[in-house]
């Protein structure tokens, strides 16, 4: 029998893969430090495209939801999420900056994090390791896993190694974000990785978008997992990881144990069910196994951003020509792991030989960089044709002059007039008007409405009846607020 332990994904991938990456600090805080008292090893909170969607959409700044959560949080190690090429852009960030976004974020109390690349920069990797290894953070080595004929056991092995080699790697995290690992893939799969893991502590996340994480979970268990990544069930399940009620269920079953206190997953279960109702946002998901999903392998948030593409074009019954068509440019494209930014990268080339009518007649500026080798080396080679057709496509020739540039922080922090880094670092995400509209919001809000729209309809009448002379009722008289 095994001793697992959990890492809560409920504010991290449960709100990424379900609301879009809209959590608000006071969506959270009324139950964080109910998560905090609930026994998780660590708990998921934040990454760079969560700070862009805070900023543009909500108009929160994200700095202070993230001083506020951590605040809420102190017994349990906060974890921070990045990419280790490009994490503060979509493109390719500077190393300088990514350095700085990992400082600030230790700076800001962040303990915890998980760096990955798709394309396996290990250097690049080793070298965020590092500056977190300043702070005594915990860092976890990502093998993001994709299935294709070139992604294979002795593949894997070998970034495992190459990662595991490094002091400054505490956890291996085996992350899959299609949810396609089935038990005959584990069994050979993570024995090849435990075997190059010099020992250290294997994580698995796996977002159940075939309905089949939870059982994937149990098998890893027997194979030499100890950390799962679950939310609660409002917040698990479809798109997300499975939920912590279900996997602390079945592990207890089966005679593990845990550290958890469960009879704590209720108020904070009932709570995000009440905050996504009230938002408009998907709670309690579920999903069928699909045989397109495993040729595709698009991550679950991914699907809704097709879905919008398809909407602005008037085309939004063509869903399943695209993901077929993102099946077929994910192989010409020599399989790139379907995390972003090649998910998007992927899907949105897919999109656009749909909507153009002619396959690869627009190909944007990231697909041009990706095959001339800006991202990292390819998994597999790409389709020589297509390769011919990328690189005599009308922008190939200044994209490819124009390799990532690698600025140092005095530069950049001239560049965007600040020497602030919190603050360089928003105007990185965020160039323009964004950062104003947010400031002109006011401070964080610490909670959250729990009315539902219906309810929303009859104040909206009320305050329209407050106008009138015979009766006044005031926002403040709600104890709500409502947003532009």
């Amino acid at each position: 029998m095994a001793h697992i332990e959990f890492l809560d994904e409920t504010m991290r991938d449960g709100q990424q893969s379900l609301w879009g990456m809209r959590m608000q600090a006071g969506m959270a805080l009324p139950v964080s430090p109910i998560v905090d008292r609930t026994g998780y090893r660590v708990i998921d909170l934040t990454g760079s495209s969560m700070f862009e969607c805070l900023i543009k959409y909500c108009y929160e700044n994200p700095w202070e939801g993230l001083d506020l959560l951590v605040k809420s949080m102190p017994n349990t190690p906060i974890r921070g999420g990045m990419r280790s090429n490009a994490s503060v852009t979509f493109g390719v960030t500077p190393d300088s900056l990514m350095d700085a976004w990992m400082r600030q974020l230790n700076v800001h109390g962040v303990r915890s994090f998980w760096i990955y690349d798709v394309l396996f920069n290990i250097d690049k990797t080793l070298r965020l390791a590092k500056v977190a290894k300043e702070f005594g953070s915990e860092v976890a080595g990502a093998i993001m896993f994709t299935l294709s004929p070139v992604h294979t056991d002795e593949y894997y092995a070998d970034k495992a190694d190459k990662l595991s080699e490094s002091d400054d790697i505490d956890t291996i995290l085996l992350y899959d974000t299609a949810g396609v690992l089935e038990k005959e893939r584990l069994v050979t799969l993570l024995p090849a990785i435990k075997s190059k893991s010099r020992g250290k502590p294997i994580e698995f996340h796996s977002n159940n978008l075939l309905g089949q994480s939870a059982k994937a979970y149990l098998d890893a268990i027997d194979l030499g997992v100890s950390i799962l990544h679950t939310a609660v069930r409002p917040m698990a399940n479809g798109p997300s990881v499975p939920s912590v009620e279900i996997m602390a269920r079945n592990i207890e079953l089966l005679g593990h144990t845990h550290n958890l206190d469960s009879t704590l997953f209720p108020p904070v279960a009932e709570h995000f069910e009440k905050v996504g109702k009230a938002a408009g946002f998907l709670v309690n998901q579920s999903a069928e196994y699909d045989v397109l999903s495993i040729r595709h392998q698009v991550p679950g948030g991914m699907v809704g951003t097709l879905k919008a593409q398809l909407v602005q074009n008037g085309m939004s019954d063509r869903l399943d020509e695209v993901l077929q068509e993102t099946a077929a440019v994910r192989k010409e494209l020599g399989y790139p792991g379907m995390a972003t930014p090649f998910s998007q990268l992927v899907g949105t080339q897919a999109v656009l030989n749909i909507v153009t009518g002619k396959r690869y007649a627009s190909i944007p500026d990231e697909v041009i960089q990706y095959a001339a080798g800006f991202y990292g080396d390819t998994a597999g080679p790409i389709d020589q044709n297509i390769m011919d057709v990328i690189m005599s496509s009308p922008r190939a020739k200044t994209v490819v002059a124009n390799p990532p540039a690698q600025p140092s922080i005095e530069e950049l922090r001239k560049e965007y007039g600040t020497d602030d880094d919190d603050e360089l670092i928003l105007r990185a995400l965020v160039p323009g008007e964004g950062l104003e509209k947010m400031r002109s919001s006011g401070p964080v809000k610490t909670t959250y409405s729990y009315l539902s729209s219906l309810e929303l309809q009859e104040v909206s009448k009320l305050m329209k009846l407050s106008q009138s002379p015979v009766m006044q009722i005031s926002t403040e008289d709600l104890h709500i607020s409502l947003k532009r």
